[in-house]
């Protein structure tokens, strides 16, 4: 569940398919996944999990795999 959750944020913030949201999916793999879409789609796991990512954890995020592991140490179950 919260899989298919973070795959919605990815796509819907990115502005792509959610076809193409996968765990190979990486920073900057992509046109869509730039710097300021990365702070869009931090803003909008904050807001869906109802957390609050820390500025490394922020930095670290660089791949949809790598999301799901942080996600992890704030109590997110996948």
């Amino acid at each position: 569940m919260n899989t298919e959750k973070l795959r919605t944020i990815f796509a819907e913030s990115l502005n792509i398919d959610e076809s193409l949201v996968t765990d190979d999916l990486t920073y900057n793999s992509i046109p869509e996944w730039d710097s300021i879409a990365h702070m869009a789609l931090v803003a909008e796991i904050d807001d869906q999990f109802d957390i609050m990512l820390d500025t490394d954890d922020v930095i670290d995020m660089s791949s949809f795999a790598e999301a799901k592991r942080i996600l992890t140490k704030y109590e997110v179950e996948f």
